[in-house]
């Protein structure tokens, strides 16, 4: 019987699934997806950080002509009662305010008008009088104050681990996960230490949220900007108290997302509008107002780390506040998947961390690309490049030496597998030189050299699902709920499925996500769909190639175990006779036409972490592992950066697509560079200040890399698909202090804060002078 590997999909450069038409913009993204005729809705928002509504007045906006129906957060609560309120950590977030705003934009009232020129106008002419509350802006101000963003925790069902914090009053810290290993008082002889701030980002995914919602019978029906399909199909069915068959939920391939269009973002609102009125509704959000739905969190750390005599680093220890802003959204999740990797991919044998997510009256913090982790690299990888130059070594050899290899145990107490770390920091340190001599001053530019590696958890557990349609041609339809945003996974996983079947390019069609058709996934997110749906895909591939071969075996007569699956069709080695797929499939069915179904299901399991400690024998199914060098120079006189050459390495697994492997690491890495030199959110007791793209810097084409160098490294998973672990955040993470730690070298000044702007850099040269 064949092993279901053909050689002739995976690991091959095909083309993307949607590259023709997204070339040709014949691509239809979701506001361009047909829905029936709706009523356009626009927001009015709120004017405060944390005060209490004492009256809505809605009758300049109900006079406008084209008003349909203004609808407050008191009118919804009516219907819905606590239901209302929706999150996947905690029931914390209504989807317009009821009783009390708690940030700057948070939206009040909805109206529902003919056009969207009129709703949005008369959105304006709404009157909110208010109460004001003492607003909490500051992350650490909000552990230590007397003002609460909300009055008792809330958590949800979503994650059943957190149902201990039921009720607990008075405080800001939703969540707080601590790991512990071995003792921080068994200091070396070398020590540095550090206060770090990274500072609230924003997505900026080309294609803006958009919900439509319309009752169609006794039935829900929602078209969204979502990554999370499965997730918003379960929160709309709570919401509204109906079982899951009377709610759909469909999307289309997403414009970018990065994490932005995540959990519950504009579907509730949309929802609950449609079905409390009986309406069909649609929200499009502006650019400004998406800067309001979601952030990258801000992240406050306190580090140490300290090495002895040899070298090695002995004890490391952090200190992480994550401001998740009024509502918690992921944030518990967060804090925890951070934390335990908060002291870096070193074999340190005493461990201290205390990480905790925060609320303030800021809007809500969310996934984004690396969940949490970069923040934390920040810190570490400045501060054992800090060791290393205090300790007098070279801060590449010095994480050579410090690295944990296959089979080590992390801090968390899990075990190394497939996270080549080792092989990440050689390839990237040789393709920049690292070793060979450079010019260190060319004038008033002043050049560097810096490197960082980075670690991530993947999520779990999890599930993905898959059913498999093989056309009676030859040709197979791949029916699952992962979204494709960009990252090419429609691609990734026909090419797994064709593998297994020994299909050509072009013959697997991947069904967009309609929970109607497409199975559960539990997430399109942290870099978790390459292996776990990839798994699912090829469960299902294979038992489609084992139904395949049954048929054949009857067909020749011959024992299944004679049978193998080639490109040509099923062969037997007995007789040495081939029947191709269409002509089983006709044969087996009497008709032109037919399918062959075949579904697989992969779970992936953990072990809880203990609450003390944070110690699990099996805390994720796997690791990323990636690097980063850069060599740069800083203009003395400006403080500006000019990134020479970027080298990104990322442990892949085995690469099931090498080309849109190599545009992962790319992406990341320009996003990164993002991250470092330009990306931050602004706020003036509450308001952001810079949320527009006329504010808002992003790098440009003449901010990137004059070299930019992809390095695949494969160390195969023992249980992915084909080996093949994830990738889209592996780049990102430790992109910052890499460029950081080469504006040290350049320089001779450690900056703590980002980005690092001419400014910045300008001021900590005066200052270090």
């Amino acid at each position: 019987m064949s092993d279901g590997s053909c050689s002739g999909a995976v690991g091959e450069r095909w083309a993307r699934t949607d590259g023709r038409q997204k070339v040709r913009g014949e691509l239809r993204y979701t506001a361009e997806q047909p829905v029936p005729p709706c009523l356009d809705v626009a927001v009015a928002r709120s004017t405060r950080p944390h005060a209490r509504i004492d009256a809505i007045d809605a009758t300049g906006a109900l006079a406008v002509d084209g008003v349909v129906a203004v609808v407050t957060g008191a009118d919804l609560a009516g219907k819905l009662g606590e239901r209302l309120l929706t999150g996947p950590a905690f029931s914390d977030q209504p989807c317009l305010a009821v009783d009390k705003v708690r940030y700057v934009g948070e939206p009040v009232a909805a109206v529902i008008a003919h056009d969207l020129k009129t709703a949005r106008s008369a959105a304006e002419e709404i009157a909110v009088s208010y109460t004001e509350l003492e607003p909490v802006h500051d992350v650490d101000a909000a552990i230590t104050g007397n003002s609460f963003v909300h009055e008792e925790l809330r958590p949800s069902v979503v994650f059943g681990d957190l149902k201990h914090l039921r009720g607990i009053r008075d405080t800001n810290v939703n969540y707080e996960f601590t790991l512990r290993r071995g003792d921080v008082g068994e200091e070396g002889m070398t020590k540095v230490q550090a206060e770090f701030w990274a500072p609230p980002t924003h997505h900026v995914p080309i294609e803006l949220p958009y919900a439509a919602a319309w009752v169609e019978g006794d039935r829900l029906e929602l078209l969204a900007t979502t990554q999370t399909p499965s997730y918003v199909r379960q929160c709309l069915a709570d919401l509204l108290d109906l079982p899951l068959n009377r709610v759909r939920v469909r999307t289309a391939p997403l414009g970018g997302s990065f994490g932005a269009k995540m959990y519950d973002r504009l579907e509730p609102l949309a929802a609950a509008l449609a079905w409390t009125q009986g309406l069909p509704v649609r929200i499009a959000a502006t650019r400004e107002e998406a800067f309001l739905l979601t952030t990258r969190h801000g992240a406050a750390v306190t580090g140490t780390m300290s090495a002895d005599e040899d070298g090695r680093i002995v004890s490391a220890t952090a200190d992480v506040r994550y401001d998740t802003g009024a509502y918690a959204d992921v944030g518990p999740r967060i804090a925890a998947k951070s934390g335990m990797v908060a002291t870096g991919p070193y074999k340190v044998d005493n461990v201290s961390v205390r990480s905790r997510c925060v609320y303030t009256n800021k809007p809500s913090a969310g996934p984004f690309r690396g969940f949490g982790v970069p923040q934390v690299t920040w810190s570490h990888e400045s501060l054992v490049d800090e060791l290393a130059r205090k300790a007098g070594a070279d801060p590449a050899e010095f994480r050579r030496r410090n690295l944990l290899r296959e089979g080590d145990i992390a801090p968390v107490g899990t075990p190394m597998h497939s996270a080549d770390f080792l092989g990440c920091l050689d390839a990237v340190t040789c393709a920049i030189g690292w070793d060979s001599p450079f010019e260190k001053q060319e004038g008033r530019l002043l050049r560097g050299r810096g490197v960082a590696v980075g670690v991530k958890a993947v999520l779990t557990p999890t599930i993905s699902n898959a059913t498999l349609q093989l056309n009676q041609d030859g040709s197979a339809t791949l029916l699952i709920s992962t979204v494709d945003m960009g990252q090419g996974s429609d691609t990734i996983m026909a090419q797994i499925a064709a593998e297994v079947l020994c299909l050509g390019e072009g013959r697997v069609r991947v069904v967009g996500a309609d929970t109607d058709v497409t199975p559960y996934d539990t997430i399109t997110a942290g870099s978790r769909s390459t292996y776990h749906t990839g798994n699912a895909v090829r469960l299902a591939a294979e038992s489609m190639r084992d139904k395949l071969i049954d048929l054949a075996a009857g067909h020749f007569g011959v024992p299944a175990t004679d049978l193998k699956l080639t490109g040509e069709g099923l062969v037997s080695a007995q007789t040495q006779e081939t029947v191709g797929i269409p002509e089983l499939l006709h044969g087996h069915f009497g008709a032109r036409g037919t399918t062959l179904t075949a579904e697989a299901n992969f779970s992936t399991s953990w072990q809880p972490y203990d609450h003390e400690t944070g110690q699990s024998p099996q805390v994720t199914e796997h690791w990323f592992a990636g690097a980063v060098a850069v060599q740069l120079t800083v203009d003395s006189a400006t403080g500006r950066v000019h990134i020479e050459h970027l080298a990104v390495a990322g442990d892949v697994g085995r690469a099931i697509n090498p080309k849109l492997v190599e545009q992962q690491l790319s992406g990341a890495a320009i996003m990164g560079i993002g991250h470092a030199l330009f990306d931050q959110l602004v706020f003036d007791e509450g308001q952001i200040v810079n949320g527009t793209l006329l504010d808002y810097q992003l790098p440009s084409i003449k901010d990137m890399p004059d070299r930019l160098t992809p390095i695949i490294v494969e160390s195969p998973h023992r249980t992915g698909p084909f080996g093949a672990k994830g990738v889209g955040e592996t780049a990102i993470i430790p992109m910052a202090p890499a460029i950081a730690n080469a504006v040290r070298d350049a320089t001779g000044v450690r900056i703590t804060r980002l980005p690092l702007t001419p400014e910045r850099i300008l001021t900590a040269m005066t200052e270090g002078r």
